[in-house]
């Protein structure tokens, strides 16, 4: 064992040395090569930190195209995805007819799509990501690759529903703290639903509205009531139609029952 780990340090040791009188070479052609090597054997550290000085060195040649977006792929493998987005916009716009400029459009937003927030925090970079992907799909709509950019669009748009959702729920629970936070809630969950018409989250956010506008009748001065509950009981039509077996049926019906009750 102890001649094994002497053998892992010599090696060890050895390939840092090389290494490091590489990164001092001005050979440039040798630094390509070793580069490529640590790009295809994954050694992205390695490989980026050469490639990086390439780009500049080789400007204007086939090398520095080949050495910028072997250098945004090795940031993409160490999950550097904001230089690593960085750098794919960079090479679409400094190699606009590449082959590999339809790559790099989708992975620009891709690195967007990877840094997509928690629902519940800050959707920068998923709008970032959902504007990316368009743009991919206007400029390659014969790709094979439009079918997962939309599917990772609509995944995203799902997530801004969700946010969407979250906040609406927020109004709700507020109720009538500081305000009518009911209307809110209602007025939040409606946008959602227009914006993305076919969202997972619709009978959710269906259902809230409809529970929302009954609180809120329930709880309006006389003169507003009878108007609320009135729209409370339409709201209960368009939900049983559009969801006929939802998993809120009970609720909405014991909804229906009390706000007709109290028109009556």
């Amino acid at each position: 064992m102890r001649k094994i780990l002497l053998l892992l340090l010599i090696v060890l040791s050895t390939s840092c040395s090389k290494y490091q009188k590489l990164l001092k070479s001005t050979d440039y052609d040798l630094k390509y090569t070793k580069a490529m090597e640590y790009y295809q054997a994954e050694d992205y550290m390695r490989a980026a930190t050469l490639l990086r000085e390439l780009i500049g060195i080789f400007r204007g040649t086939e090398k520095s195209e080949e050495a910028h977006f072997a250098y945004a792929n090795c940031l993409y493998g160490m999950k550097d995805y904001i230089l690593g987005g960085h750098y794919y916009k960079l090479f679409v716009q400094n190699y606009p007819t590449s082959p590999k400029s339809e790559d790099a459009q989708f992975m620009t937003a891709y690195c967007s799509y990877k840094m997509s927030r928690n629902p519940r925090l800050d959707q920068t970079e998923t709008y970032d990501a959902l504007d990316g992907f368009q743009l991919f799909i206007n400029l390659y709509p014969r790709s094979p690759r439009v079918a997962e950019a939309t599917k990772l669009m609509d995944e995203l748009r799902d997530k801004l529903v969700y946010k969407s959702y979250l906040n609406a729920r927020l109004y709700f629970n507020l109720g009538n703290y500081l305000g009518n936070n009911y209307q809110s809630a209602i007025i939040s969950a409606r946008n959602s639903l227009d914006d993305f018409p076919d969202t997972k989250y619709r009978e959710e956010l269906s259902f809230l509205i409809l529970e929302a506008r009954y609180i809120e009748a329930i709880n309006s001065v006389e003169d507003k009531m009878e108007e609320r509950l009135r729209e409370t009981v339409d709201e209960y039509y368009s939900f049983i139609n559009e969801f006929p077996k939802s998993q809120y049926l009970r609720r909405a019906n014991k909804i229906f029952e009390d706000a007709s009750l109290r028109l009556n």
